[in-house]
């Protein structure tokens, strides 16, 4: 690739205050982008901000809020080439019949409404400039199940019927829409989940087919190439990188 692949184009990527987001942010602002980074995490959204450089810029975004997306579309003030669409929540566990109903609703809103109203707010500008890249995250729970996540499943499982779907409608509009399927990756996010407990997450590592979690910089990559002209041909494609958990549930 270029030194600069992403010269002269604009992303927005939501979650960037951390982990996925996070690193993300920084290898397109790395790779030339100007980067709109979007979060409800003020702190966390300034300090990639910073860490980014030049021409980077936060912009407070509840992305489960329409207004708030369109607003946070209108800052790239006419262009947009890249969006990564990425905030999202675990959820707490609980089995379906324990659920409780505003919690699973909560996760939806955060990890498949905000990537449906994101896409709805990106696509014309993208459109009106002959294309652009959609890469929306899912996870490997949007390719199998896991118990006592119904929420987080289904919501990730639903990122990946509405990227297929937006990749076909838009296809011959010059606009390449794939998701991101990451395995188990040492966020902020998995911390907070397991209560930052070490024995806990080296266990889950050990579980992993590859023997270890993923880092955020390593799924920053897989969404960099989709994002690149590298990969011109790829559209509609859930790609796991999961450390080969996929493959071992019959999924790769």
């Amino acid at each position: 690739m270029d030194a600069e692949p992403f010269a002269g184009k604009v992303a927005i990527v939501t979650g960037g205050g951390s982990g996925i987001g996070r690193a993300t942010a920084i290898q397109l602002g790395a790779g030339g982008a100007t980067v709109i980074v979007a979060d409800v995490n003020e702190a966390g959204g300034q300090d990639t901000v910073t860490t980014i450089g030049r021409d980077a810029r936060f912009v407070r975004t509840d992305v489960t809020d329409s207004a708030q997306v369109d607003a946070l579309v209108a800052a790239c003030e006419g262009k947009l080439d890249i969006a990564f669409n990425n905030a999202g929540t675990s959820g707490n566990f609980a089995n379906i019949a324990e659920a409780d109903v505003a919690e699973w609703q909560r996760v939806i809103d955060l990890n498949l409404v905000s990537v449906f109203l994101c896409m709805r707010a990106e696509i014309p500008l993208m459109q009106a400039a002959g294309g652009g890249v959609i890469v929306n995250t899912s996870s490997g729970a949007g390719l199998m199940g896991f118990a006592g996540l119904s929420a987080y499943v289904a919501s990730k499982h639903g990122v990946i019927g509405l990227t297929k779907t937006a990749a076909l409608e838009y296809a011959r509009a010059g606009i390449r829409i794939n998701a991101v399927c990451p395995g188990t990756v040492r966020t902020p996010m998995l911390e907070g989940f397991t209560g930052g407990d070490e024995k806990t997450l080296q266990a889950m590592g050990k579980m992993m087919p590859i023997g270890r979690l993923a880092t955020p910089e390593e799924i920053a990559q897989a969404v960099v190439w989709l994002c690149s002209d590298q990969a011109s041909y790829v559209t509609g494609m859930a790609m796991p990188v999961d450390g080969g958990a996929a493959a071992a549930a019959g999924r790769g």
